[in-house]
């Protein structure tokens, strides 16, 4: 059975961090550094038969601004549908209703977040970034 929770007590912080450690977009991220984020964000776990087989969090100030971050599947499980289960549970949790902007980077899910309506930014000259 397939469960999205968003209860922090039940995520599996080791196992996020091993999975975290060696992904393109987290690379060397530590144990100490992943549980900041998790203390700092909107957390969703998905687990199979309560097992931990994915996450995501979200960074939002609950109304007009929502970031989505880390978003991921274990690789025995892909294919299978449940990020799109993960993804809706989040686009559709009643705490986030109210966020008018949503934003996420990615190199290579487009086609799984336009499913949920993300599109290639409309401006992307007014963006700006720093990174140190």
């Amino acid at each position: 059975m397939i469960t999205v929770s968003t209860d922090k007590g039940k995520l599996d912080v080791p196992f996020l961090q091993n999975f975290l450690k060696d992904i393109y977009w987290a690379a060397g991220r530590t144990l100490a550094e992943v549980q900041i984020t998790i203390d700092n964000s909107f957390c969703f776990g998905i687990y199979l038969n309560e097992k931990q087989i994915g996450f995501a969090r979200v960074i939002t100030d609950y109304v007009v601004f929502a970031y989505l971050m880390d978003v991921f599947i274990t690789k025995e499980h892909r294919g299978k549908g449940y990020a799109s289960i993960l993804i809706n549970s989040m686009m559709t949790e009643p705490k986030l209703k109210e966020v008018k902007i949503w934003r996420l980077a990615t190199s290579d899910a487009h086609f799984l977040y336009e499913k949920f309506g993300f599109t290639a930014l409309a401006n992307p000259e007014k963006m700006m970034e720093k990174k140190v």
